[in-house]
């Protein structure tokens, strides 16, 4: 009688390790999901809190395969903070390694070129995916990212740039400033020789009012050219952005003959030399051409109502061009 108990219970034995082992196999190769689903492990979250949040999303396999493969894994206490999109022929083994090593979701936030800092807060704040740490001080941000100048427009770099869910305001932008540092230190180290310019500072002015003046590429140079030769001769800039930058919340959408005469830091009709920082953010082919103006001879330009401009070498060769293509449209 015992010999037959025995080798009943050595056959339920043997049948329960097979089970175990061809569901452990099973398990290994069968997706968790029938659909795509979203899942964020917060901080603080237990396994077993992720393990719950899982089943939520409906997880098909037990949840007690979870913890055997997480330990299997050596990974129970090693699951990242982050929001993890998951589809639907992901198997339990993958999910795991997803979550160990915190392939979260990933969101992207663009600052074109040309944008002040003002506007790139504002595409900052009404992130939702974004958390909010900064003070609306320019001076309390130029702290928040460390820098040396006490104002931080123009050193934002213009780009895409890819973040979780929760990173804060102030993280993106210290990427922004420091790929900023970066191109303009390049650059620097490549310019020409004999500018106008002591500092990269200096050079990232003329770089952010070449970009507004222009977005065509041909002509970036050529802009730049203008203003370094004014610079060299002790002429005066004369350039709206610099202006209506100055105005603030003053400007409209036109500026008048009176905002021309009105005194600001930034009002070259009036200032000599380059407003006392940048404008706006410079991408890296307006640094480029800031570094490496034309070498012709002109020293004014107006816009031809195309997105390009007239080039002319004397007051007068302009006064016509102004006349033909400012005063027309009038």
């Amino acid at each position: 009688m015992k010999r037959k108990i025995f080798a009943r219970l050595s056959s339920i034995f043997l049948a329960l390790i097979l089970w175990f082992y061809f569901a452990y196999k099973t398990v290994l190769t069968t997706p968790a999901f029938q659909n795509n689903c979203t899942i964020e492990i917060e901080k603080g979250d237990s396994f077993t809190k992720v393990t719950d949040k899982l089943v939520a999303q409906g997880l098909v396999v037990n949840p007690l395969w979870l913890k055997v493969l997480a330990y299997r894994q050596q990974i129970v206490h090693k699951l990242k903070v982050g929001e993890y999109e998951l589809t639907a022929n992901l198997t339990i083994p993958e999910i795991l390694t997803i979550f160990a090593e915190g392939k979260s979701k990933k969101y992207a936030i663009t600052f074109p070129e040309g944008w002040n800092l003002k506007e790139v807060l504002q595409e900052i704040q009404k992130n939702q995916n974004i958390q909010s740490t900064l003070s609306k001080e320019f001076t309390d941000i130029s702290s928040q990212l460390e820098m040396t100048e006490k104002h931080p427009e123009g050193w934002i770099f213009p780009d895409t740039y890819f973040f979780e869910k929760h990173t804060t305001d102030i993280s993106i932008l210290k990427r922004a400033y420091n790929k900023m540092q970066a191109v303009l230190t390049e650059e620097w180290q490549n310019k020409d020789q004999n500018l106008p310019y002591k500092t990269p500072h200096e050079a990232l002015i003329m770089a952010s009012i070449i970009e507004k003046e222009t977005g065509a590429k041909n002509e970036r140079q050529m802009i730049a050219g203008v203003f370094t030769r004014r610079l060299a001769k002790g002429m005066l800039l004369q350039t709206d952005p610099t202006v209506i930058y100055g105005m603030g919340d003053k400007y409209q959408g036109n500026i008048r003959a009176s905002d021309l005469t009105t005194p600001t830091p930034y009002n070259t009709y009036v200032i000599q030399g380059l407003p006392p920082t940048p404008i706006a953010m410079p991408g890296r082919e307006a640094i480029y051409a800031a570094l490496h103006p034309d070498k012709d001879e002109n020293l004014y330009f107006v816009a031809k109502g195309d997105g390009s401009h007239q080039f002319s070498k004397t007051i007068s060769e302009h006064n016509k061009a102004v006349n033909t293509f400012q005063k027309r449209k009038k």
